[in-house]
């Protein structure tokens, strides 16, 4: 998608701080973290959020892959993974991404 910030950034059009890559997959340091270590996870394809048929189970796998080799590399041990869906699920790059954050103790959810 042309207007999309991620795919521009898997383009290689906008510069990022990778953490990681593969044929499926990037990851890269979020420009306003939320806690000391804050990974944005994406699919390489284009889906709006988990609601979007093009977020096929593989892709929930390769993310989850991803996620296993990223929190290795980083020695990240302990750690919350988040995505929003919709604004209203305080969703504002209509990408599919998930947080990953960690290096603090965060705030029970319940």
């Amino acid at each position: 998608m042309k207007e999309c910030i991620f795919c521009k950034i898997v383009a290689g059009e906008i510069p990022s701080d990778k953490v990681y890559e593969d044929a499926h997959v990037l990851a890269f340091k979020d420009i306003t973290p939320l806690a000391p270590q804050h990974i944005l996870v994406i699919p390489k394809i284009h889906c709006a959020s988990v609601k979007d048929s093009k977020c096929t189970p593989e892709v929930f796998s390769q993310i989850s892959q991803a996620v296993q080799k990223i929190t290795s590399q980083e020695n990240i041990e302990e750690f919350r993974l988040v995505t929003n869906a919709g604004e209203q699920g305080g969703q504002t790059v209509f990408h599919l991404h998930f947080h990953i954050l960690a290096g603090r103790q965060m705030r029970s959810m319940g």
